[in-house]
């Protein structure tokens, strides 16, 4: 797996996520309102990949670096967006978490799975 794939995989994850929200609660799928959207978890992604290979000596496909790249994603993610006003209720909160750790763990299992003879 090439350096940038998993990080690209997890990128697409937060972008798949935003659009799925704002198609489910009818706001318009426009590349700026998927990257408004977007945006705090993306910040919180690249948070967790910084805080996942300061502390760990793993790869980004693992799952451990993964569980910190979930746990970042979603926590600066809704700490960005309370800071902006934006909507941070605890439904939406599990919704979040759920839907990010299923993809993100996801595909490391996946590829897990893949790898193994």
């Amino acid at each position: 797996m090439s350096r940038l794939l998993a990080p690209l995989l997890d990128l697409i994850a937060v972008v798949v996520f935003a659009t799925v929200g704002r198609r489910s609660h009818a706001h318009g799928i426009t590349l700026g309102g998927v990257l408004e959207t977007a945006a705090p978890f993306l910040c919180g992604t690249a948070a967790g990949y910084l805080l996942a290979s300061l502390t760990l000596d793993a790869s980004p496909r693992t799952w451990q670096f993964g569980t910190i790249v979930v746990v970042a994603t979603v926590v600066v993610g809704m700490l960005l967006r309370k800071l902006a006003a934006a909507g941070t209720a605890p439904s939406f909160v599990v919704v979040a978490t759920v839907f990010v750790a299923a993809t993100m763990l996801g595909w490391r299992l996946i590829a897990r799975l893949l790898s193994s003879d």
